[in-house]
């Protein structure tokens, strides 16, 4: 790290120290300033972003009308070249300086808070903030709330690292940023704290929710100050003209949900098509991509840009309903083909574009045949904005509150909840990840369960299994073993050989069968007839995680324990429910600990804390002998009696805080690791 960012961020620890400790806040309180700060800077952020976007499309678009007006009146060779410009000074600008800055931005902010710890390098705010404007102003058919997010979410990181904050803390703070930038984007502050909750941090039990409030109205305050109270989209009066209309939603619900799985299927199929069949250079793929949107825009120019002219066209009625139903693909189209050539914008205003779109088209259809019982083709626009929303990301709670915002119409909450969450639930059949966790799954990233499977993979067999366990010779005849089962709690038994070898697996349940005709079978079988012979083991040195594969894919609530150099030799059994107790108190441990972590960095300089008589958290750098070794290799918890609590890892962007460290994770010799145990056994690694 250069020599002026170590002095930055080191005067941001100084600073928060010193704040915290004069001002005698509790961390509580600290939090929420720090959230009101980052409100602030995303929301002047977003203004920013705004403001920069209506200069260049001012620039490559000018005239008298509106931006769809200019588009249309421009030359026609205008509207082919001022695309592939943009695309010329996107694609070096992003592959040199921030490549994150690629794309719709929430993945990447997703991939943040999973693998990073909430670290984002602060020069992503500015490139995507420049990448983003240049895309839309030229023309570029993606949306401007995806890059606030991202640039909101950057700052909020860039102030926790300046402020030294780390694990869950740091999380907050760019669910804090995430929240102002959606708020400020739509004057939504609801819809912004729900959005950080329910996508960003993908967890509705999320402790530390008031900051992410408080950076959502202060972000909605700042943009209010400047630009005035002033709605996105101009929205008509909605009324349920009938209750036999919410029929007609529900049908709009499943549309909503076949379009939302098109757009996700087409877009991410582009990208592919982009990475591995285009034999151009990656920082020239924009370009190409302009060209192309350039050329569609000779038919269609409302693909151009965001679209919300168009989109306020559709729900004031003022669409032919065939140039609609045409638009909706056309504009799968387009916006498949910036994001995947490597633009640079958002897929929120395209979803909502495609909604109105939908919904235009449906209405003028439904209206037409039954005027008397149904709203007009705007309302239906309204409605399934909400529902394209909700089918492409998967958070149909914040697609409602999201147009709720917008209209500040109670009336509409019916139609909207039915078609958002009907859209939910088809495009979740179809497809089970959403436009944002399809692509972290396609990078091979867990985003299910991250944490949870790098907690079971810390934790061992040996550490949780039973060495007691019920066994049966093989020999035992049938009337023996209906006795020793009865008369046990246990609903396995062991059957071994002569030499106390495996031979097999009896369940209770599989006894069920033979009960009826116990007499009969008496002196025909045996045990070693009646167990199971093809089953799955466990040895001592397996992790959790792998133990619990096994017990699912075989339906066995518990599984024997091997030796590892002899396959048959059991040692005991490892039960499901063990497992996850140890899993539950090992969640906890680590909240606590990480809790006790944060408040040493918040309200003191030293690098100790004596949480219990003998026990202290410290930070300690890698030992030299501990250098080039996995987590798992060492086995620190078995073989130091301490527990690696968190990684500080020395990147050219800065510090990485890996708050659940991967048991395969290699240490290298500038590591810091964070641990907890006796002081004796810490003051052992330190000195090794």
């Amino acid at each position: 790290m250069p020599k002026y960012l170590r002095d930055f961020y080191n005067t941001g620890s100084r600073l928060s120290v010193a704040l915290f400790e004069k001002a005698k806040m509790t961390e509580h309180t600290f939090m929420i300033i720090v959230a009101i700060i980052i409100g602030v800077f995303a929301g002047f952020g977003a203004i920013g972003i705004r403001l920069l976007i209506k200069t260049i499309s001012g620039i490559s678009f000018s005239g008298p009308g509106s931006l769809l007006e200019n588009i249309i009146a421009s030359a026609w060779y205008m509207k082919i070249i001022i695309p592939v410009v943009g695309g010329i000074i996107v694609g070096p600008l992003i592959y040199f300086l921030a490549p994150e800055a690629k794309g719709h931005g929430v993945p990447e902010v997703m991939q943040s808070i999973l693998l990073k710890g909430g670290i984002i390098r602060p020069r992503v705010a500015l490139v995507k903030a420049f990448a983003s404007a240049v895309t839309i102003g030229t023309g570029g058919s993606v949306g401007r709330e995806g890059p606030i997010i991202q640039i909101g979410s950057s700052l909020g990181s860039t102030v926790g690292q300046f402020l030294k904050i780390s694990g869950v803390r740091m999380k907050t703070l760019v669910g804090c940023g995430a929240a102002a930038g959606i708020a400020a984007a739509f004057n939504a502050p609801i819809a912004g704290a729900l959005f950080a909750v329910e996508i960003i941090l993908m967890d509705f039990a999320f402790a530390q929710f008031s900051p992410i409030v408080i950076s959502s109205v202060m972000a909605t305050v700042i943009s209010h100050n400047f630009e005035g109270n002033l709605a996105t989209f101009q929205v008509p009066h909605y009324q349920l003209v009938n209750p036999v209309e919410l029929i007609f939603y529900v049908v709009l619900g499943l549309l909503a949900g076949l379009v939302s799985h098109i757009f996700i299927k087409v877009l991410y199929a582009f990208e592919g098509f982009f990475e591995n069949k285009v034999p151009v250079p990656e920082y020239f793929q924009p370009a190409i991509g302009g060209l192309v949107i350039g050329i569609t825009a000779l038919v269609f120019p409302q693909i151009m840009g965001v679209g919300y002219d168009t989109i306020n066209n559709a729900l004031h009625g003022g669409m032919i309903w065939y140039v609609a139903f045409a638009l909706i693909f056309v504009k799968i189209f387009a916006t498949s083909f910036t994001l995947g050539s490597g633009g640079s914008g958002g897929i929120f205003a395209p979803s909502l574009f495609m909604g109105a779109m939908l919904g235009c088209f449906f209405g003028t259809f439904i209206h037409g045949v039954f005027p008397s019982i149904t709203a007009s083709p705007g309302a239906y626009a309204l409605v399934a904005m909400g529902g394209l929303v909700a089918g492409t990301t998967r958070a149909p709670i914040t697609a409602i509150i999201i147009v709720f915002e917008l209209t500040n119409d109670y009336n509409i909450i019916l139609p909207l909840m039915i078609t958002c969450i009907i859209s939910t639930i088809l495009s979740s059949k179809l497809s089970r990840e959403s436009i944002y966790t399809l692509k972290l799954l396609m990078r091979k990233i867990n985003i299910k369960g991250g944490t949870e499977i790098n907690v079971m993979k810390s934790i061992y067999v040996r550490d949780v299994y039973q060495p007691h366990f019920e066994s049966i010779p093989e020999t035992t005849n049938f009337i023996e073993v209906v006795d020793h089962v009865i008369s046990k709690r246990d609903p396995y038994f062991i059957v071994q050989d002569n030499k106390d070898l495996l031979v097999g697996i009896i369940s209770i349940h599989d006894m069920k069968s033979f009960m009826f005709e116990a007499e009969e079978l008496q002196n025909l079988i045996i045990a070693g007839d009646i167990a199971l012979k093809d089953i799955e083991v466990v040895s001592l040195d397996e992790d959790c995680h792998s133990a619990l594969d096994k017990m699912s894919k075989t339906g066995f609530l518990g599984l024997p324990v091997v030796q590892p150099n002899n396959k048959r030799k059991v040692l005991g059994m490892v039960w499901q429910k063990d497992v996850l107790d140890a899993y539950h108190k090992e969640i906890e441990r680590k909240d606590i600990a990480s809790t006790l972590a944060d408040k040493i960095q918040l309200s003191s300089s030293r690098r100790d804390v004596y949480f219990m008589e003998g026990y202290s958290i410290s930070e300690i750098p890698v030992p030299e002998p501990f250098v080039g070794k996995s987590i798992r290799e060492l086995n620190i918890r078995a073989n130091y009696g301490v527990d690696v609590l968190s990684i500080q890892q020395q990147k050219k962007q800065g510090v990485a805080i890996n708050a659940f460290p991967d048991p395969n994770h290699v240490l290298e010799s500038n590591d810091v690791l964070t641990v907890a145990g006796l002081t004796s056994k810490l003051n052992l690694i330190r000195n090794l």
